[in-house]
This record gives C-alpha cells, sequence and structure tokens, in this order.
C-alpha cells in the first residue's frame, strides 16, 4: 500500500506543470517558432530598455507592487488562450516571472510557463535586439 501510495505521488508531481528558466539563447529560438513573449514590467521600465521586438506588454506589479490579477489574466487570455499554449515571460530581472510564473503553472495549471532567467538585463548583456518604447 505505501509503495502503491509513493508510485501515486510521483506521478501526480510528474503531472504538476513547472516553470522552465530560459537563456536570452533559448527564447530566441522559442521566439522564431511563434511563441509568445510577455513583458510584465511596467510601462516606465518599457520606456527606460525598450521591449524584446514582438513582446506583448502586460504590466503585472504596478510601480507599488500592486497588481490586478482578474486585469492581467484577461489581457493574458488574449495571448495563450489555453493552458497547454507555451508563453514566455519577461521582467527586469527574473524575479517577478518567477513568482508570476510558478502562480500559473502551480496554482492555475499553465503546463508550458516559461520565463527568461535574468530578466530583460541578461538579454540586454547578450547584445541581443530591442524595440524602443
Amino acid at each position: 500500500m505505501a509503495r502503491i501510495a509513493a508510485l501515486l505521488l510521483l506521478f501526480a508531481g510528474l503531472l504538476m506543470a513547472q516553470l522552465r528558466d530560459l537563456s536570452p539563447k533559448d527564447l530566441e529560438a522559442l521566439k522564431k517558432e511563434g511563441v509568445v513573449v510577455i513583458d510584465i514590467r511596467t510601462p516606465a521600465e518599457w520606456s527606460q530598455t525598450g521591449i524584446i521586438p514582438g513582446s506583448k506588454k502586460i504590466m503585472f506589479f504596478d510601480q507599488f507592487g500592486r497588481y490586478d490579477l482578474n486585469r492581467f489574466m484577461s489581457e493574458f487570455q488574449k495571448y495563450v488562450p489555453n493552458k497547454e499554449s507555451r508563453f514566455i515571460l519577461v521582467c527586469r530581472t527574473g524575479s517577478r516571472t518567477k513568482a508570476v510564473g510558478e502562480f500559473l503553472s502551480e496554482k492555475l495549471g499553465y503546463k508550458n510557463a516559461m520565463h527568461l532567467r535574468g530578466g530583460i538585463y541578461a538579454w540586454i548583456r547578450e547584445h541581443k535586439p530591442l524595440q524602443k518604447q
């Protein structure tokens, strides 16, 4: 009985979606495949650095750390129509996208959540293209 319970727990863990960390090179390859890139930073941050070309801008946290989950999800679902769809989240350093991505995958069941490890700063460090805002 204990062995069956352990196998069930292992199987359940395999089914749970996990957030996948991406390098800028990984993101670039997936973007070429048509995977949507969602930049969750603030408008001031978009203006400061620019965005990854083709990114969808959907602010999650405002400059005071507040968020409106219903507003975010309403916009998010325009680009990520179902829980099987692949998507990549981008923020400044990867901290916010890690939290938001884990929430989307672990609590809401999105199975193909990814985020840019190191955020837009990692993208800039590798001299990848930016679209000015």
